[in-house]
């Protein structure tokens, strides 16, 4: 299993709340994505990113497929519209 976590920090912080359920709805159009945890962050403190992400998929495979996948693609094009800084970290469990 493959756990693949980022953060994104925004131009426009609001857009996290627009963001996170279109990841959400992934679960189930994506092939090997188990589960998808995203949503926005709350407190706005000076070290917080405007959006959280947690993918669980099946194996390296699934991350790749994720990765390119059309639905996947339309969103990570809309965000970037916004992003000022992202962070990420796969790792296998």
């Amino acid at each position: 299993m493959i756990r693949h976590i980022v953060f994104h920090k925004y131009t426009q912080p609001q857009q996290a709340q627009v963001i996170a359920p279109l990841l959400r709805a992934l679960v189930g159009k994506v092939p090997g994505l188990v589960s998808m945890e995203a949503g926005a962050d709350f407190l706005h403190s000076e070290r917080s990113y405007d959006l959280a992400l947690i993918a669980t998929l099946q194996d390296r495979a699934a991350l790749e497929v994720y990765a390119s996948h059309p639905e996947h693609v339309k969103i990570k094009e809309l965000a970037h519209k916004y992003i000022e800084k992202t962070v990420a970290v796969d790792f296998e469990f």
